[in-house]
This record gives structure tokens, sequence and C-alpha cells, in this order.
């Protein structure tokens, strides 16, 4: 009898649905995994669903989600590798944190606390929602040309926007708002246990990212120096936050099978 793969969990960031990580469910099923790629809590099964009710996942914050899926791991089989992009990273290395993961990789993940810097590029990706209050419990959107500098800047404008079209859905503000007042509370969700015995943890970086500029996604890598288990980082130079879902997505897709492979896993 075949004996099942080992489980792979995908979560999707903010302004993109799970339906997005449909490839890299495929590419990872025929490496032998068992890969599932979940939405956040309130996430309907279709981006026309999404778009039709924001309201299902206005107001979840960073908890809402690792909660979320760290009740689908429990029902597995096995700790997965879990790998999660944008603000999906951000609560891979909670889950890998919280012993609940055998792995996880960190695609431009969300800067955690103790992050420093602050770039403008980010400032003004983030800006959109920041600015207003009231979308801390609201679900925003993002236009064409919002999502063109946020995402698809290193895209044509004709790639980014047919993205767009194809995977983008409201996101909930909270989550940003929690990352961007992290480092004034100590108990924010977006604290990481990066001192933690677990399994390896990859983070990535992309050189044309202006959502999660590559410096911060290596300034997020520096937390882990003292940690007793093995943290590794890629840098994509060339690659925008829309790494994980345009024409360039199997680069990534394959870079994080091959570290997979050479930890064992």
């Amino acid at each position: 009898m075949t004996q099942p793969g080992r489980p792979v969990v995908f979560v999707h960031g903010l302004w993109l649905h799970a339906s997005s990580w449909g490839p890299w469910l495929e590419l990872f099923q025929e490496a032998g995994y068992a890969p599932t790629a979940p939405g956040w809590p309130g996430d309907p099964d279709t981006v026309e669903e999404s778009r039709r009710d924001p309201s299902r996942v206005a107001g979840k914050g960073i908890d809402d989600v690792v909660n979320h899926y760290a009740q689908i791991i429990r029902g597995l089989g096995a700790p997965p590798v879990v790998i999660g992009h944008s603000f999906g990273g951000l609560v891979a290395q909670k889950l890998l944190g919280m012993g609940l993961a055998s792995a996880a990789v960190a695609l431009d993940p969300a800067q955690i606390r103790g992050v420093l810097p602050l770039p403008l590029a980010q400032l003004k990706s983030a800006f959109p929602v920041l600015s207003n209050p009231f979308n801390y419990r609201k679900a925003v959107s993002q236009t064409l040309k919002q999502f063109f500098f946020g995402f698809g800047n290193a895209l044509t404008e004709q790639e980014s926007n047919a993205l767009h079209a194809k995977y983008h859905i409201p996101a909930p503000g909270k989550p940003l708002f929690e990352a961007a007042f992290a480092n004034l509370f100590p108990n924010t969700p977006a604290k990481v246990n990066t001192k933690a015995v677990r399994g390896p943890l990859l983070i990535t970086g992309g050189g044309k990212d202006h959502t999660v500029p590559e410096v911060v996604s290596r300034s997020a890598y520096k937390l882990y120096r003292k940690a007793p288990s093995v943290t590794d980082y890629k840098v994509f130079p060339d690659r925008g936050h829309s790494l994980t879902v345009d024409s360039g997505w199997k680069e990534v897709a394959g870079e994080s099978l091959s570290w997979l492979r050479g930890k064992g896993l």
C-alpha cells in the first residue's frame, strides 16, 4: 500500500485567494507531497463569492488566522510543512514556533515584532488601509493601480491586471494594523518565538518587492541569529510581491522544493 506523502499546508496572504496556490498544489503533489491550501477563516470557496461578501473576513486578525490553521493542522496525521506568503509567511513562522509544523517556508513574510526597517515603498503600499482607522474592522479591496504598485511592479501592467482579475479579493485591515504597531505592544499577535526549538525555516526576500521590501525580510531573518534551529535565507533579486502567482512562480516553488529536500523533508 502506498504511503501518503508528507502533508504541506499553504497559507495565502492579504488580497489573494487560496486558489492562487493551485499551480503549487499540482507541483507538490507530483513531487510526492500531500498538499492543501485552506482559506483564511471566513474565506469563501471562490474569488467571486469573496468579492460579493467582504464582510465574511472583516475584523479577522492574526490570532484568528493562526488559530484557524492550528485547528486544521491538528486534524492532520502528521505535522506538516507550512508554506506561507506575505501575512501567510508570518502565520507560518508562528505555527512553526508553536511546534505545529515540521518545517516552514516564509515567502516575503509580513513584518514580525522586532523588525525595525520601514521603507517608503512599504508605507506607500499600506497607506490606503492604514490611513483610515475605520479600516481596522473592515475588509478592504485594492484598485488595479494599488495592486500594480504593491504586487505587480516587477511585471508588465497587463500581467498585473490579469492577476488582479483572477485572484484578488478583499482583505481584512486588522492584520496590517497589528503588524504596523507590533513594536509598540509586547504581546502583539505579530510576535513570533524566534528562539524556539523547532524544524527548519526558510525566509525569502524579493529584491523588487514593495509590499515587503527585501530589507524587511532580511531583518526578520536576522532575528533568528541566536535560534537553536536551522534558519536559511534566499533572495530573488528581480521579483516583486507577486512572486508566488506570476509567470515566474515555478522558480520560487522549485527553490522551495529543493530546500525541503535538502533538509530531508
